[in-house]
């Protein structure tokens, strides 16, 4: 089998988070600054085989889409083009990043370590992958 690689765009930093080779266990993998995610996912590419790219769907409490969705459609679009063999799911993220502090919090994490948006925006992308996980089981 090959892995998952869940996505947490953000215009500034994007979160990157992989299963295992038999997709039971999410685990984060990084943070990479959004203008280099594309080299980055690149040379991912060349020592791991990746099935399928989820990427978050930001959307508001009523439902609607949310605003942020317009800078994620370029990017799905161009993931499509880049690497068009891999497709591709959406994953509703309402509350990921909540849930990601609060994660850090229940980890034990000191306030400094809090701070760091990066390790947020990884959390996030692993939870977006639990979820999908979670939801394929049951």
């Amino acid at each position: 089998m090959a892995r998952i690689l869940a996505i947490d765009f953000g215009k500034k930093r994007t979160g990157v988070a992989v299963t295992d080779e038999l997709q039971l266990i999410a685990s984060g993998l990084t943070t990479v600054a959004t203008h280099d995610f594309f080299d980055f996912l690149a040379d991912y590419l060349k020592q791991e085989k990746v099935e399928l790219f989820l990427v978050g769907e930001p959307k508001q409490m009523n439902n609607e889409v949310s605003e942020s969705e317009a800078l994620i459609i370029p990017f799905i679009n161009r993931l499509t083009k880049v690497h068009p063999t891999i497709p591709i799911k959406r994953v509703d993220e309402r509350f990921t990043s909540k849930m990601a502090f609060q994660t850090m919090i229940e980890g034990g994490l000191k306030k400094k370590q809090r701070q760091n948006k990066a390790l947020i925006d990884e959390i996030s992308a692993t939870i977006i992958l639990q979820s999908y996980l979670y939801n394929l089981k049951n």
